[in-house]
């Protein structure tokens, strides 16, 4: 039985990861550090209550095998870059360096498609240089899940974001062969595809995209 601490947990994504985490026999905890109470009552969920800041005092001797991060904002909600490149970069290399000293020997980390460390675009350049930081680690397992659109129904109004959606949802069946990553993907199947992923460890590094992904939902 494994133990797995999430970040994330209060967005789209990570909102799925904790509720298939709770859901599978081989966990018998799941830990998620989130900076109010959810107000999920589970047997097997340990809140912690905690930010960046208070981050290594909140996880002090908190053992783990795993860790799932899905940690993110976006330019409208967080328009001050050195605040974007903190929750997007920063939080996830900490949150991931003390669960590694915690005994945590694989991670999962929510990217983006295109990341890419030696860009020149903001976003691109943070995903690229968060996913290097966090290979660079050396957890015994290290998956980077890349996602392009992600489709759900998320609490807080995006609006450009829900035009985007409906749109990928019309072309999706256009991205065929290499371009199939660019497929839009609804947030719970990228949250399945990385319990999935967990419960089936192969190898030490390992980059999923579109197609790795609903590989592993069949």
């Amino acid at each position: 039985m494994k133990k797995a601490i999430v970040y994330g947990a209060s967005g789209l994504v990570g909102s799925y990861i904790l509720e298939s985490l709770l859901n599978d026999i081989n966990y018998e905890q799941i830990i998620i550090v989130v900076r109010k109470d959810l107000n999920i009552q589970h047997p097997k969920l340990k809140t912690l209550i905690g930010d960046f800041h208070s981050l290594a005092n909140v996880v002090k001797g908190i053992y783990t095998d795993e860790i799932f991060i899905a940690l993110g904002t976006t330019q409208k909600k967080t328009p001050d870059r050195k605040q974007y490149y903190q929750i997007d970069h920063d939080y996830p290399i900490l949150a991931a360096q003390l669960a590694k000293e915690n005994g945590a020997k694989s991670v999962f980390l929510v990217s983006a498609i295109g990341a890419n460390a030696n860009s020149s675009v903001f976003y691109v350049k943070m995903k690229g240089e968060t996913e290097r930081d966090i290979i660079n680690l050396s957890f015994d397992h290290t998956y980077v899940f890349r996602p392009s659109m992600i489709l759900g129904n998320r609490k807080e109004k995006r609006t450009l974001e829900k035009v985007l959606i409906s749109i990928f949802k019309v072309i999706n069946p256009l991205f065929i062969g290499k371009f199939s990553k660019y497929k839009g993907i609804e947030a719970k199947d990228i949250a399945q595809s990385m319990v999935k992923a967990a419960n089936k460890l192969n190898d030490p590094v390992k980059i999923l995209e579109w197609e790795e992904m609903t590989a592993l939902l069949k």
